[in-house]
């Protein structure tokens, strides 16, 4: 009993008391239990309580910036100490006074300490105001509503700004602000944001808010300060930038695990429904708890009834039990080849045909390059909006006003009234460009008649084929890849469940991450004949979807994979779904699916009815199998002319069919003995010398595999455009010393 009455418990973003009063109701609840059995053993009650041993709200601390919450806060625990008291001891009167002052409640940021907050002021003196984010009026042309200027609110600057302690606790409670990484300026203005991201610099710009608590609490767990810490959050906990931060506590030098774990759960959250993960961080290596919801039933104002499954094991930063997918490393195989589309800024970009005709579509000669097909994720998964964009990507505002001046006063009306307000300057400076205009995408795909596209959150994970004239929205995950054979590869079930796995989710629908599910993932080195076969199906499967949706408009993507799932889970259809299923020919679909899946799992080689954990499992020991080959300089590029366009082209042919479990040595060995001074011909003349050590140790590397046995120094010199004798040597010798 004495110690349950000197625990103490922090919840670091109270509110108004909620999590701190179920604490302390569970206390209260077990402290009755232990007084019963106290007494059972003939301990006296007045004797307890004239030592001060009991229960009550100095243990429960807490953070809140709200000065009416914190108070709040305050009375709650106190009136949940008073329910608790006469419920353990019947009719006898607490100790006087009834109410004390703890101070255990502190008004307060949970992240930041500082001096002082000061007003940003310009160059004479003036307060520096930017608009509020919110307030907006009817532009007088279009009617379109656009921000309100006249509605400013000041920045400001934190004078010494530091972290901000929290007290000594034994464990941490709470459910930390719901806010995105891309809300917080709004949310918390760009004085604050600035400054956390500035003071937390161990936390990355694009991890939620929520991380920061989470992040604080885990380095007090591995410090020994904290026993261990339980944190409602939002689902997106699992994504990418937000799973480093566990990643990163998880491999610490003071290990800590995971003790219990809810990956996804619904929630409400000021009455909006919203999808949450929960978390419990213990000190030391050690098993955990996972619940995985398998179902739930909305009851309404009394909130959710769910089902869940349990399994005991090591628990990974995604959450999961099971492959350490979270171990995959980035293949250089796969880099420089997804890519995010444009981020428009300004929905006056986008016209309908009707406005384009309008603005000289078919008239002005050149137009065709700044008004392009348009597509977003809702035109992939739903009913294409048939839109254009207005691209001016490398045009001034000059040169659109001369070649283009209908296209400027649009983007004069529509664009910059909005842009005039945008917080970043360099998109108010440009304001007749898009927000992120993605030059390197440009890059990856020019050259390409079509290119690999999926959408970054969506219920299914398709992949589809869009044409090289089609500017994708920033929604959509794009591959810088035009062959059939990789497209049929991603759209295996091996892929697809690589995708689910590695990416996370946005509320109930899963994520593709292109860093997590596309660059980790280990292709495979097929033979010709399953490239080949590959590759058919794979046209025949964009082919088919295609075909059915121009016969039928109203036909969706959404539709027709929903439809799959129930043909593979053997459900009956409704008369809806039905007709989908005509007007799709799905059975066609999966068919082709299944075929596809085969002969995917047959390049491989590996059996076609392997379980989803051992197809995972194998995922994971070919990427590490293939980060090795990287570090030895054998690399297997998906599109080396684009990526490594000074690389021998028969060499990178070699590699991408050579089978991952043949050891035999791949040298060239012609035999040199009669002139082994003669002269080597470069594969591919002057390569260009790389600027740093490793890059350049890598590409002499590459270059010996293609070059006759024992070369001098000399002789790879010529074969690289500005490389010195006396760096080739020195590489030549470190090379040999390493045994490669």
């Amino acid at each position: 009993h004495r110690r349950l009455c000197h625990l103490r418990i922090l919840d670091p973003a109270c509110g108004s008391g909620n999590f701190l009063y179920v604490t302390l109701e569970h206390l209260k609840r077990i402290e009755g239990e232990v007084l019963d059995t106290l007494l059972g053993f003939g301990e006296a009650q007045g004797s307890l309580d004239m030592a001060g041993e009991s229960v009550d709200p100095h243990q429960l601390l807490g953070i809140e910036v709200n000065p009416r919450a914190a108070a709040i806060a305050e009375l709650v625990l106190w009136i949940g100490a008073l329910q608790g008291h006469f419920r353990n001891r019947g009719n006898v009167l607490p100790p006087q006074p009834i109410i004390r002052d703890f101070k255990n409640i502190e008004c307060r940021d949970a992240l930041l300490d500082w001096d002082a907050v000061e007003p940003v002021l310009d160059a004479d003196g003036n307060p520096v105001t930017h608009w509020d984010g919110r307030t907006t009026k009817p532009h007088p042309v279009t009617g379109r509503e656009v921000p309100d200027e006249s509605a400013r609110v000041p920045e400001v600057r934190y004078r010494n700004p530091r972290k901000a302690d929290w007290p000594e606790a034994d464990y941490i409670i709470g459910n930390p602000p719901f806010i995105g990484a891309s809300r917080m300026r709004d949310a918390l203005g760009d004085g604050y944001t600035d400054t956390v991201r500035t003071i937390h610099k161990d936390i990355a710009e694009s991890s939620d808010f929520v991380m920061y608590w989470w992040n604080h609490a885990a380095e007090r767990v591995a410090q020994g300060k904290v026993q261990r810490f339980g944190f409602v959050t939002t689902n997106s906990l699992r994504q990418t930038f937000n799973r480093r931060v566990l990643e990163k506590h998880l491999n610490g030098k003071n290990p800590v695990h995971l003790a219990y774990a809810v990956p996804d759960h619904p929630w409400v959250d000021d009455g909006a429904a919203v999808r949450i993960a929960m978390t419990t961080l213990a000190p030391g290596q050690g098993h955990g708890t996972l619940h995985t919801v398998t179902a739930e039933h909305d009851e309404g104002t009394d909130g959710y009834t769910v089902e869940v499954m349990e399994k005991a094991g090591t628990i990974g930063a995604d959450l999961t039990i099971g492959p350490d997918v979270a171990s995959a490393v980035a293949l250089r195989a796969n880099e420089n080849l997804s890519n995010r589309g444009v981020c428009l800024f300004g929905s006056g970009f986008i016209v309908s045909r009707e406005e384009a005709d309008r603005l000289g579509w078919g008239r002005i000669p050149g137009i065709e390059t700044v008004i392009r097909e348009y597509r977003n994720g809702k035109d992939l998964t739903a009913k294409s909006r048939d839109v254009m964009v207005i691209d001016c990507f490398g045009l001034s505002s000059q040169q659109v006003s001369k070649d283009f001046p209908e296209v400027y006063q649009w983007l004069l009306e529509r664009v910059k009234p909005e842009r005039d307000n945008n917080k970043r300057e360099s998109r108010k400076r440009n304001w007749w460009l898009f927000g992120e205009t993605n030059p390197k995408l440009r890059d990856q795909l020019k050259g390409l008649p079509r290119y690999i596209t999926t959408v970054e959150t969506s219920k299914h994970r398709f992949f589809t084929f869009l044409d090289a004239n089609i500017l994708p929205d920033n929604m959509l995950v794009n591959i810088a890849l035009d062959d059939a054979f990789s497209f049929g590869v991603l759209s295996s079930k091996i892929h697809v469940g690589w995708a689910l796995k590695t990416g996370g989710t946005l509320e109930d629908r899963p994520r593709y991450n292109k860093t997590r599910c596309f660059e980790t993932f280990p292709f495979p080195t097929p033979t010709p004949e399953q490239h080949q076969t590959i590759a058919d199906l794979a046209e025949q499967l964009d082919a088919h979807r295609k075909r059915q949706q121009a016969r039928y408009p109203d036909l969706t993507m959404t539709g027709m994979y929903n439809v799959l799932e129930k043909l593979r889970s053997d459900c009956s259809l409704t008369a809806k779904e039905k007709i989908l299923h005509e007007q799709g020919l799905v059975s066609v679909l999966k068919q082709l699916h299944d075929d596809l899946d085969t002969a995917v799992a047959q390049a491989y080689g590996w059996p076609t009815d392997l379980p989803e954990e051992d197809i995972l499992q194998r995922l994971v020991d070919l990427n590490k199998q293939r980060a090795h080959e990287e570090s030895q300089g054998q690399i297997r590029y998906l599109r080396p002319e684009y990526q490594n366009p000074q690389a021998p082209q028969a060499r990178q042919e070699e590699l991408l069919t050579t089978d991952d479990t043949d050891n035999t040595d791949n040298t060239d060995n012609t035999d040199n003995t009669d002139n082994p001074q003669s002269e080597i011909r470069n594969p591919k003349s002057e390569i260009p010398w790389p600027k740093t050590l490793p890059e350049q140790i890598r590409a002499v590397r590459a270059l010996l595999t293609d070059l006759p046995p024992n070369p001098t120094a000399a002789q790879v010199t010529k074969c690289f455009k500005g490389a010195r004798k006396a760096k080739v040597e020195e590489i030549l010798g470190v090379l040999a010393e390493l045994g490669t």
